[in-house]
């Protein structure tokens, strides 16, 4: 579970750990990421390393189409390819990713965990989605905006999808070390990777074989039903009884697996078996092949059937859950049965409820 003091930017305790100890990386972690980062950065400022340093912070391949193609001079037009130098840039964002995972960290969520005294187990729950919520609200507005700008033709959306692309892979690396620097419990370590891996294929593939635009969407959709889940989650830590999101969310949950499904379906299966170039060119990017169609079919089916599985366990669970925290209504107990009024009015002419002759009545008769 993460506690304050595992955090970079903290303040110092008064227990000072061995240099380069575990303890030492971890509760430093991010200030050491930032003096790296600050390296490429100084880079650029000098002529001789600004060749290096480029590569790590700057998009690369750009390929720029210009008059002498047949365009005219206003039609001129940057595309961006892929390749091994991407590996540099995407490794420097990842350090930015850290650096932002460690500010969020400290100067949101862990004063709100010492306001609101949460256990252990929420306490990481509590991380994770806060975490997650900012990232998924930041990939929705960013991949929003450049699905506008697919729309409306402006071509600078090729830089943005690039970098948009970039941004995604250095995010869910840098997730690999932060199970080392948030000392993850062992038993969450399988699950976080999982879903690290599923992230990295997916978005590697689609940005490897040039499935940008489908990818794009997929990504934008995904990220909204995501942000309202975590939402959902932080609102219930913060109020157990408010749990309307979770079932909204239940909803544009399976929604989104059944839209992913049919916009894959209609793009890879009909779209691109249907499209002009066909055929395997690796020099320029075309990938349009019967096997890789099926590859990435199957292999986005198999990704949404392994998901739905997840949220049906998840929501049995939460069934189980609810039922049990449910208290046992007690049994009404039985008011005692008071006189009728022909009752009374038997005893009072001498006879009892239950037939026997009242002391008035017995005086009567002696008399």
């Amino acid at each position: 579970s993460r506690h304050p003091s595992k955090m970079g930017f903290r303040k110092k305790t008064n227990k000072n750990p061995p240099v380069l100890s575990h303890e030492f990386i971890i509760q430093n972690h991010a200030d050491i990421v930032s003096c790296v980062a600050m390296v490429f950065l100084l880079g650029l400022m000098f002529e001789v390393t600004s060749k290096v340093a480029v590569l790590f912070i700057t998009v690369q391949y750009n390929v720029t189409i210009s008059a002498n193609e047949g365009l005219s001079e206003e039609s001129v037009v940057n595309h961006f390819h892929h390749g091994l130098k991407d590996l540099a840039t995407i490794f420097f964002y990842m350090l930015v990713a850290i650096i932002i995972h460690a500010i969020i960290q400290e100067y949101v969520l862990d004063k709100i965990n010492r306001k609101m005294h949460f256990s252990k187990t929420k306490h990481s729950k509590f991380n994770e989605s806060g975490q997650l919520s900012a990232f998924y609200l930041f990939s929705f507005g960013w991949g929003t905006s450049i699905l506008m700008s697919v729309c409306a033709f402006k071509l600078c959306f090729l830089f943005q999808m690039k970098f948009y692309f970039i941004s995604q892979m250095g995010y869910w690396l840098h997730a690999l070390p932060e199970i080392y620097f948030q000392k993850t419990k062992k038993e969450d370590i399988p699950r976080q990777l999982v879903y690290i891996s599923l992230y990295l294929v997916h978005i590697a593939g689609a940005y490897i074989l040039n499935l940008n635009r489908l990818a794009l969407v997929l990504l934008v959709l995904h990220c909204f039903v995501e942000l309202l889940f975590h939402v959902s989650r932080l609102v219930y830590f913060s109020n157990e009884k408010r749990q309307t999101g979770f079932s909204i969310w239940a909803v544009l949950f399976v929604l989104g697996r059944l839209l992913t499904l049919s916009l894959s379906v209609l793009t890879v299966g009909f779209g691109l078996s249907n499209a002009d170039q066909q055929g395997l060119d690796l020099a320029n990017g075309n990938f349009n092949v019967l096997i890789v169609r099926i590859t990435v079919l199957a292999t986005i089916c198999v990704t949404q059937a392994f998901m739905m599985w997840k949220f049906i366990n998840f929501q049995l669970r939460r069934w189980r859950e609810q039922a049990q925290v449910q208290p046992v209504k007690p049994k009404k107990l039985q008011a005692p049965k008071t006189k009728s009024k022909k009752d009374k009015a038997n005893g009072v002419n001498g006879v009892s409820s239950n037939g026997a002759d009242s002391p008035r009545a017995k005086k009567e008769k002696s008399s």
